[in-house]
């Protein structure tokens, strides 16, 4: 993946990003960031609001929160779905808006397993009761999160309808606007379980080996990869350790990704954790970028990193150390909607603002704070 030369003064974060054919004006994304403000998994003004303030903000892309392909794979009542056609008319003047201000609209397409049916953050802890408005869990095996209610083992006719059904969301997505499709592999959902040997004990053929645990993920890029134009890029967002011992590694997510250019995927997004209580994590300020590179220099196709990436020297360095290729923010854009904003300025580069803003745009360039 050839860098393109860097003229003094230029800025790696703000040079545009091509994939097949969707530019990105910068490479500072938003990354999926769950709001629990959906209601019978259609989108809310929150989600209007929310997304298009950060597209107003500068961001390259923004990627609307995992968004369940079937009513069971919410992770809380209270959250986005795709899996009907209303739903997805709901989503076009969200990614209107966010083309409107330069920004990419993606969303990132879910389905949270043996994790789904539980309460919103501020609404209680654990699996939520069917008198309450939960549901009965599924996942690779009968095998619980903690202490939420065991999940019920996929058949492998359950396995194929799942299919079917990340193909109709992945339709529904591009006719509400989506330009960047991500098919959501991480932190300890449906797709993470069946690559981990911590959730998958299946002996048929999604299970076993990394062949078998990675089989069901294959099939859904698959079907996703065909029911969305040849224009349009295609991710996977994946965790690439459980941080616990007998886990899931960054070596076998290498080597799965390594497999996925040649299926239409064109970036992975690089997380990590999720699958287990037991995980010891080591946090840090861009802890997870080291897992980012591995997996860029092992699998030969972009990636996007994550974690702890909190100030634009930071960001700028991870990419001028071609540890990836893109930087994705959550908690800071949470914080900072603006973000890519100051960012530009800091670093020297040019970012459009909106008209309407411009008058407040300071002039210079501005000094980080230590």
């Amino acid at each position: 993946m050839p860098r393109p030369a860097l003229l003094p003064g230029m800025s790696r974060l703000f040079t545009p990003l091509t994939l097949r054919g969707i530019t990105f004006r910068n490479r500072v994304w938003a990354a999926p960031m769950c709001q629990y403000s959906s209601v019978d998994g259609h989108p809310t003004d929150w989600h209007l609001v929310h997304l298009g303030g950060i597209a107003r903000g500068g961001a390259g892309a923004v990627i609307a929160e995992a968004t369940a392909v079937h009513p069971d794979g919410r992770i809380s009542p209270d959250d986005a779905g795709i899996w009907s056609d209303a739903q997805a008319a709901d989503y076009a003047r969200i990614t209107a808006f966010v083309r409107g201000q330069g920004a990419v609209p993606g969303i990132q397409l879910a389905h949270a397993g043996r994790k789904a049916s539980t309460f919103a953050p501020w609404k209680g802890r654990g699996s939520v009761p069917a008198s309450e408005g939960g549901w009965t869990t599924v996942g690779p095996s009968p095998l619980a999160f903690g202490n939420y209610v065991p999940p019920v083992e996929l058949s492998i006719d359950d396995i194929r309808a799942l299919v079917d059904d990340w193909a109709a969301a992945a339709r529904r997505a591009v006719a509400a606007g989506y330009e960047l499709i991500e098919i959501h592999s991480a932190h300890g959902y449906l797709l993470h379980e069946f690559l981990s040997p911590l959730s998958n004990r299946r002996t048929d053929a999604y299970g076993g080996d990394l062949d078998g645990r990675s089989r069901l993920l294959r099939e859904i890029v698959d079907a996703v990869r065909a029911n969305v134009p040849e224009h349009l890029p295609l991710a996977v967002r994946f965790s690439a350790t459980d941080w616990v011992e007998g886990g899931l590694t960054v070596e076998e997510v290498a080597e799965i990704a390594a497999g996925l250019p040649e299926r239409g995927v064109d970036l992975v997004d690089v997380s990590s954790g999720g699958n287990s209580t037991e995980q010891k994590i080591t946090v840090g300020p861009g802890y997870q970028v080291p897992f980012a590179r591995t997996v860029r220099e092992r699998a030969k196709l972009p990636v996007a990193a994550v974690g702890l990436i909190t100030e634009p020297a930071q960001a700028e360095k991870i990419l001028i150390d071609e540890s990836a290729d893109v930087i994705l923010l959550g908690r800071a854009l949470l914080r900072e909607p603006t973000w890519p904003q100051r960012a530009a300025l800091e670093l020297g580069a040019d970012l459009e603002w909106p008209k309407q803003y411009e008058r407040s745009r300071p002039t210079g360039r501005l000094t980080s704070v230590p």
